[in-house]
């Protein structure tokens, strides 16, 4: 039996004729980033960010160079977006907007410190070919940090940086089912700090991150899902970019990454210390371009 490499590229995954029919295979994934070349903690938006942090540039551009890097021997494909150097989160590329098929829905951040990223993602979408409807959202949202794509389905999180309302308008938009979820941990500021969608089927997620409702929504739909621990959560673990195969998450998360293992994934950790020192890890850097 052919043994696989845990950061296999695509092109080099057996078929199931190879025998591997239990094997997971990655499918090509498409994703925007945009560099941390004027990264800073200039504000206090969210409970990761502290004024007296020291943020250092040079090595929050040589971590986001990693993970670039690793998406690209994975197979994937990148697309980096011009930075603005009055917007220092915009490193946060997956809070833009959230793009399925011809259709994108733009972001239309809470904070006024964030607002003027929205036209910029809106600009570089229109660049592309194949993006025939970018919608300019009326309600609160902030992209793929509170809208998660899991097969047919969109996981939409509220309670602190997305309304409701933007969930009704973006399945009107998409003309996807969208499935609500209220956050009620402060920590856990937008769904993809709290779950992370691991293939067409299956989630990881940390259920105190959401209220007693939304629990029970979560157990109802995805029985087998990981369960992340208090301390994974902690470091932001579950902001993590799976293709179905490879699970690209947190270094310091290792009681996620033994689980993932056990269920045949074959996670990838990465450093991003200095971004999280701002809030974000691997998802939030990654805004992914859905087929």
């Amino acid at each position: 039996m052919t043994t696989l490499s845990s950061r296999t590229p695509l092109d080099a995954v057996p078929s199931t004729a190879d025998g591997l029919d239990r094997e997971r295979r990655p499918t090509r994934r498409h994703y925007i980033m945009c560099p941390p070349a004027h990264f800073a903690v200039r504000y206090a938006i969210n409970p990761w960010m502290d004024l007296t942090v020291p943020v250092d540039v040079d090595r929050a551009m040589h971590q986001w160079d990693s993970l670039r890097q690793t998406y690209l021997d994975l197979g994937h494909r990148v697309d980096v977006m011009t930075p603005d150097p009055d917007l220092p989160d915009m490193v946060f590329a997956a809070n833009g907007a959230l793009v399925v098929g011809d259709r994108a829905f733009g972001a239309r951040f809470t904070h006024p410190e964030r607002a003027a990223e929205s036209a910029l993602h809106r600009k570089h979408l229109q660049q592309r070919r194949g993006i025939r409807q970018i919608h300019t959202a009326r309600h609160t949202n902030e992209g793929e940090g509170d809208f998660l794509v899991i097969g047919d389905t969109i996981l939409a999180g509220t309670g602190f940086r997305t309304s409701r309302e933007a969930h009704a308008e973006a399945a009107a938009h998409l003309q996807r089912e969208v499935v609500s979820l209220e956050l009620v941990d402060p920590r856990f500021y937008h769904l993809d700090t709290c779950l992370a969608v691991l293939s067409p089927t299956e989630i990881a997620y940390y259920p105190p991150a959401f209220s007693e409702t939304s629990r029970r929504l979560l157990q109802d739909r995805y029985p087998d899902a990981v369960i992340a621990t208090e301390r994974d959560a902690l470091v932001l673990g579950l902001n993590a970019v799976s293709d179905d195969r490879h699970v690209v998450l947190a270094r310091p998360a290792t009681d996620l990454a033994a689980q993932l293992r056990a269920r045949r994934f074959h996670p990838i950790p990465v450093d991003l210390s200095e971004l999280v020192k701002a809030g974000g890890n691997v998802k939030c850097c990654t805004l992914e371009v859905h087929r």
